[in-house]
C-alpha cells in the first residue's frame, strides 16, 4: 500500500527529479505531480516519467497529501506563502533546503504539518538531466523538527525517507546549520576560493590532487551563493576557524617544526580515514 495517495514536488531539478523517480520506483505514492517554471522541464519530466503530471500551476497541489519544496534555498521562502494558500489543511509539507534555521522559522508559521528535511545526497552536477532514483540509497537525511512539529508528521516523513533507502537523524534547525557549515558549506567555500586563487596559466600543471580537492567547485554558483548567505552566521564562524587553522599551519612551517607538522598532518589523516 502506498504511503501517500498524491505527492507534489515543487522544483524538478537534481533532487526534485530524483525524488520523483524514487517515489515512483518504490511505489511511495499513487501519483506524483511536478510544479516547474520552464516548459522545457515539463516535457523532460513527463518524457522520463519522473512525474505523472507537470505544470507551472500551483493549484494542482490542492488535493495532494505531501508537498516537497525542492527549489533553491532563496526560492523556498519565496514560494511557500503561495503554496500555503492552495493545499488542504491536512497536507504534510517538507523542504529539502541545505540550510534550515531561516526556512524553518518562516515555514512553521505557514504550515500546520511542516517538518524540514535535508537529504545529504547529490553531486556537483545540477539539473533534471542527472536525476537518479538511487541517489538517496544509503544516504543520511536530516529532519529538523521543533516544538511545534507533530509526532505523526515526524513518523510519516521518517518512513518516507526510509523507503528510499535513507537513514534519518533528527537535529534542531540551529544545530543542523552549525554542523553543515563545517561539513558541507565550508568545503564548498574552500574549493571555490582555491580555484579563484590559482592563476589560470598554472592550471595545465595540475594533477589529480587539485581535481579531487576542487571537484565541488563545479557546483552551481547561484545555488551556493544562496546557501552561503542563508547560513551566513555559521559560515562566517567556520570560515574564521579555518583561517585560524591555516595560521597555525603557517607558523609551524615557518619555524621548520618538523615534529609538529607531522603530528598535524597525521591527525588530519586519521580523521579522513574515519570518513571512509
Amino acid at each position: 500500500m502506498a504511503l501517500f495517495k498524491k505527492v507534489g514536488i515543487v522544483g524538478i531539478g537534481l533532487i526534485g527529479g530524483s525524488l520523483g523517480l524514487a517515489i515512483k520506483k518504490y511505489k511511495i505514492a499513487q501519483e506524483v505531480i511536478g510544479i516547474v517554471r520552464r516548459k522545457k522541464t515539463i516535457k523532460e519530466a513527463l518524457r522520463r516519467k519522473i512525474v505523472d503530471i507537470a505544470s507551472r500551476d500551483l493549484r494542482l497541489l490542492k488535493d495532494v497529501d505531501l508537498v516537497i519544496l525542492a527549489t533553491p534555498v532563496s526560492k523556498i521562502k519565496e514560494i511557500a506563502p503561495s503554496v500555503s494558500k492552495v493545499i488542504k489543511n491536512d497536507c504534510i509539507l517538507t523542504d529539502v533546503g541545505s540550510t534550515k534555521k531561516e526556512i524553518v522559522l518562516k515555514l512553521e508559521k505557514l504550515f500546520h504539518n511542516y517538518i524540514g528535511s535535508h537529504p545529504l545526497a547529490g553531486s556537483q552536477n545540477a539539473g533534471l538531466t542527472f536525476a537518479d532514483a538511487k541517489i538517496f540509497k544509503d544516504s543520511l537525511c536530516i529532519l529538523t523538527p521543533t516544538k511545534k512539529t507533530l509526532p505523526e508528521v515526524i513518523k510519516k516523513i521518517t518512513v518516507f525517507w526510509n523507503k528510499m533507502g535513507a537513514k534519518v537523524e533528527l537535529l534542531s534547525p540551529s544545530l543542523h546549520d552549525k554542523i553543515l557549515s563545517y561539513t558541507s558549506h565550508l568545503p564548498h567555500l574552500v574549493a571555490f576560493a582555491l580555484m579563484e586563487l590559482i592563476p589560470s596559466k598554472y592550471l595545465n600543471y595540475s594533477a589529480t590532487g587539485l581535481r579531487d580537492t576542487t571537484r565541488i567547485a563545479l557546483s552551481l554558483p547561484e545555488l551556493w551563493r544562496d546557501i552561503f548567505i542563508s547560513n551566513r552566521k555559521e559560515v562566517l564562524i567556520s570560515l574564521k576557524d579555518f583561517g585560524n587553522k591555516l595560521y597555525t599551519l603557517e607558523k609551524i612551517i615557518s619555524k621548520k617544526d618538523v615534529k609538529s607538522l607531522y603530528l598535524f598532518l597525521k591527525k588530519a589523516q586519521r580523521k579522513r580515514i574515519k570518513l571512509l
